[in-house]
């Protein structure tokens, strides 16, 4: 299948700058995965669409505020970091710009030398691993330092850390955020319990990998970085129960379903899990454990708007999209949802 059979066009004032007002108030594109029948709704308005019975999947997981700005040793030139995953206590995989800056054996400093890195090896497709130096608890010093991972299309500064984090964000590990979750606020959380629906929790640790363009012109030979997940026996309890009982399983955005469908068995069943999984989903995929999806509007040929495409079809999405576009529906990371039924 050809990557370019994702392509739609995008005019660049539809990629949302910055949340909306409040969370619930962005718009929701509803799509019969079935028919390909839309209706434009309000994200509140989500209640309509869960049945009792139902379960909500949704990714715990927490943005680190993973990019710093530093200056190299000796010289005072100016460096970004952007850490993408943590290798053991101290040491990262870290995206630097300028890499040249960063050959093997630099230190560099950050704040007024709260934090102190070194490069120790290059990694793949031109990662650094650095060992950091601090004192006290990394992630304190990461919190005061460090600087939400912002998407390059975001050229906006935000003015509040916690608007690029879910309500419910817990397990800190993330250099993006899971961002169809950013839809929802606690209020909400609340009236969908109180409507009978389940509400369960998983973890993915999102990787700047999913975001990579695919640069293979067929879908197939795309390869993924590997992300860690974790799903606890509480969590796949649940998920089980409510596939016994006839309900759906909604997963809260393509991380949420990917986690799910790597622990999946053929069978649709879950079970306690946790590892690394580099599960990429694309049309021809036929999903064992979600039945539908809530999501955000993805990039033009990436591996999101593939996935979606998987459970919905390739016409209904491109449809969908094409037609989200006329609507001028806000797109991306701080955008408007779709829920996939």
């Amino acid at each position: 299948m050809d990557v370019k059979d994702f392509y739609f066009d995008l005019p660049e004032e539809l990629i949302a700058q910055h949340p909306a007002e409040k969370r619930d108030e962005s718009r929701l594109m509803v799509l019969n995965k079935n028919s390909g029948e839309i209706e434009h709704k309000h994200f509140k308005d989500i209640l309509m669409y869960l049945n009792p019975g139902d379960c909500l999947v949704l990714n715990n997981t927490r943005v680190l505020p993973a990019r710093l700005i530093g200056s190299k040793e000796g010289t005072g030139g100016k460096i970004e970091f952007l850490l993408l995953k943590r290798i053991d206590k101290d040491k990262w995989e870290t995206l630097v710009k300028p890499g040249k800056k960063a050959k093997v054996g630099s230190e560099f400093i950050f704040g007024n030398g709260e934090l102190r890195a070194k490069v120790v090896d290059i990694g793949e497709e031109g990662s650094r691993i650095v060992e950091f130096e601090y004192k006290g608890i990394f992630e304190e010093v990461l919190d005061k330092l460090g600087q939400m991972p912002l998407p390059p299309y975001i050229k906006e500064r935000l003015s509040d850390k916690e608007r690029y984090q879910t309500v419910y964000s817990k397990e800190v590990g993330s250099a993006a955020a899971p961002t169809a979750g950013l839809h929802f606020t606690e209020e909400l959380l609340e009236k969908i319990k109180a409507k009978g629906v389940k509400v369960a929790f998983l973890t993915l640790h999102v990787g700047l990998g999913t975001f990579r363009p695919v640069k293979a012109d067929k879908i197939e030979e795309h390869h993924m970085h590997s992300e860690y997940y974790c799903m606890s026996k509480e969590t796949a309890d649940i998920i089980n129960e409510t596939k016994n009982a006839g309900g759906r399983i909604i997963a809260v955005g393509t991380t949420s379903s990917r986690t799910l469908e790597t622990i999946g068995e053929e069978n649709g069943t879950v079970s306690e899990k946790s590892g690394w999984t580099d599960i990429f989903i694309y049309p021809g995929y036929k999903f064992k454990v979600v039945d539908a999806l809530i999501t955000n509007f993805h990039l033009p040929e990436s591996t999101l708007i593939m996935l979606v495409s998987a459970l919905a079809g390739r016409k209904n999405i491109m449809n969908a999209y094409n037609t989200a576009v006329k609507e001028k529906y806000r797109f991306f990371s701080f955008g408007d949802a779709m829920f996939i039924g």
